[in-house]
């Protein structure tokens, strides 16, 4: 059982909305459940109404009973090191694997793959996501960091928070932006229609402050090869920010739906190119750069041909 104590710092919107935004990693369904089930309480008292509107000043607690943890199991899946030593470890990951067992996806992840390849990383940052610092979608290649310690979690984590680790990306989208450069600051939320989904939502309606600053590397007639750097690390940004721009990420079927280029991809376009941050014992400056997939740079040379 994990208990929460939240203080409301100015007038907000509806509880479950309120309570889904605070709690990144608690899905709002599981949120509105928790108000049902009678384990959040306002103003000391307990609340069932997850419609209730909040005000400054108001005092929330609330209890989340521990889920059953997974049964991870360990799984020989090759691995491409980029980096590694006994504190912590960097992959170049492929499209296609997901990153942490969730429903859908009991095996057959990255996090299996890592237990057989790090014995003693169950526990490290919790046991649902052994190790896992920050994610990269199914279908997004490239640089992942995973801690092999509870020190180097706490560390990384506290990089990504303080934005002192830098996650630069290489991704090709749809049509030519009329500058080299630019940056993209647009808060992102769950899509109210969809919340499989992402989508620009105000942040007065739940939305959280996103910012992601690109450069063209390349010009590719109707195509043009950029570089994403992210201030931020909301799920989905560079999809979500480059598909509002009218430049969806190519072979994006969520976010660019409808669009075809010709070549067949395995899922968008878009590769965690390099990881920069601290080690977290040392101090001593790591920079990796994973190199693209066969599928991305046969995307380039067909597009160059063009």
């Amino acid at each position: 059982m994990t208990a929460i104590n939240l203080l409301v710092e100015e007038k907000s919107e509806r509880l479950d909305r309120y309570l889904s935004e605070e709690l990144p990693d608690v899905s709002r369904s599981r949120v509105q459940q928790l108000i049902e089930q009678g384990h959040v309480q306002v103003n000391n008292k307990i609340c069932t109404s997850k419609k209730i509107h909040l005000k400054a000043g108001d005092r929330i607690s609330l209890k989340i009973p521990a889920v059953q943890p997974l049964k991870l199991v360990a799984e020989d899946i090759p691995l491409d090191i980029l980096y590694e030593d006994d504190h912590l470890i960097i992959l170049n990951k492929p499209a296609g694997l997901v990153v942490h067992p969730a429903p859908g996806h009991p095996d057959g992840t990255l996090v299996n793959a890592l237990l057989a390849h790090c014995p003693n990383l169950p526990g490290i940052g919790g046991v649902q996501r052994p190790g896992i610092v920050h994610r990269l979608d199914k279908d997004t290649t490239g640089a992942i960091a995973i801690a092999k310690t509870d020190i180097a979690y706490q560390s990384l984590q506290a990089q990504l928070q303080a934005k002192t680790a830098k996650r630069e990306y290489l991704g090709v989208i749809y049509g030519v932006p009329k500058t080299e450069n630019g940056i993209i600051d647009l808060p992102i939320g769950r899509n109210p229609q969809d919340r499989k989904k992402m989508a620009i939502i105000p942040i007065e309606e739940g939305g959280r402050s996103a910012i992601t600053h690109w450069q063209v590397r390349e010009r590719l007639g109707n195509y043009t090869l950029i570089h994403f750097q992210l201030e931020t690390g909301r799920t989905h940004q560079i999809r979500v920010h480059s598909a509002k721009l009218g430049h969806p990420i190519v072979g994006d079927s969520v976010y660019g739906a409808g669009r075809s280029v010709g070549v067949n991809l395995p899922g968008q376009a878009l590769h965690a190119w390099q990881l920069k941050l601290q080690h977290p014992i040392s101090g001593v400056a790591i920079e990796v750069t994973a190199d693209l997939p066969h599928t991305f740079t046969t995307l380039l040379q067909v597009l160059r041909r063009r």
